[in-house]
């Protein structure tokens, strides 16, 4: 995925700057985080999936790993994405699942103004002016929503498939998360002496670190590669496959995690669990890896034996 460097280190140093515990505790008890999503509309990120934003589609995902690396409460993906298609920055917008005359999962649609309802089953949307909300969240505490889509509007979204671009959305969130994850087990397993020495030094502990970096490196490879083929031909099979990988690889991960943790990575106080939760849930959301392991499978049957080599070798 080529990314402009300074978007990137940018993005970092200020999800850094303002995700710490106490802001994502407090976004899990309710809190909205009005103050970062301003700091992110006065630095630009919020349209950054935009047409005219100057940058690719491509660098708005970079950046969505970048918030999953920091577990950043403010819904980044869907703002981006909602912005994208409705073409506006005027007023909060967020995304859900279109089901009949609701959208749910919609996070933090008690503070949107629009909600856009995508559907699983092709490129049709939907837009509602937000009323009543049932509120809801997901297995991290993140926000996930409810609101009436009886007086709903539909809404073209051009060339894009909205449901594939949330599922890419997810999947590089995941593999970000998963980088956190890997960083908090070397920096524990480095610190944590057992026996006189860093627990890191044992050979059991050292085999479990080498598989969770080699499955998150997996992730993040398996990211780009779906990111790099947005607007090709192969972008809901790279998809597919990148988003079946990245919840297999979140399962792997989370458990090596823990279990290096030990207790420690169990209790509220430590950071481990807002990743790992984040991981569990956003493998499940549009589309679990179940879901897209069919979708490739598919697609893999339709090209035939005689061109499945080339299939799989050949990108571009």
């Amino acid at each position: 995925m080529s990314t402009d460097t300074l978007l990137i280190d940018t993005a970092s140093r200020i999800f850094g700057d303002h995700c710490d515990k106490a802001l994502l505790d407090a976004a899990e008890a309710g809190e909205f985080p009005q103050a970062l999503c301003q700091v992110l509309a006065d630095n630009g990120f919020l349209q950054l999936a935009m047409h005219d934003s100057g940058f690719a589609l491509a660098d708005a995902f970079a950046v969505m790993r970048i918030a999953g690396r920091h577990a950043l409460p403010v819904p980044l993906a869907e703002i981006m994405l909602a912005n994208r298609w409705l073409n506006q920055t005027d007023v909060l917008a967020t995304v859900g699942l279109a089901a009949g005359e609701k959208i749910t999962a919609a996070p933090w649609a008690t503070q949107a103004k629009l909600v856009v309802g995508v559907s699983e089953l092709g490129a049709d949307a939907i837009v509602v002016r937000v009323g009543d909300v049932e509120q809801g969240a997901n297995l991290a505490g993140e926000s996930r929503d409810q609101v009436a889509a009886t007086a709903s509007e539909p809404l073209a979204c051009g060339s894009d498939e909205p449901y594939e671009l949330l599922a890419l959305a997810r999947t590089v969130q995941t593999a970000g998360a998963l980088e956190r994850v890997l960083e908090l087990s070397l920096d524990y397993a480095g610190e944590r002496e057992q026996f006189g020495r860093p627990i890191s030094k044992f050979q059991a502990i050292q085999h479990n670190l080498a598989v969770l970096a080699a499955e998150v490196a997996a992730a993040v490879r398996a990211g780009d590669a779906a990111a790099a083929a947005l607007g090709t031909p192969r972008q809901r099979v790279e998809i597919a496959a990148a988003k079946a990988r990245v919840g297999e690889a979140a399962g792997v991960v989370a458990e090596i995690a823990h279990q290096v943790h030990g207790a420690m990575g169990f209790t509220h106080e430590h950071r481990l669990h807002h990743f790992t939760r984040r991981a569990w849930a956003w493998r499940d959301e549009f589309g679990n890896d179940v879901f897209w392991r069919r979708e490739l499978g598919a697609h893999i049957a339709s090209v035939g034996a005689d061109a499945i080599w080339d299939f799989i070798a050949t990108r571009g």
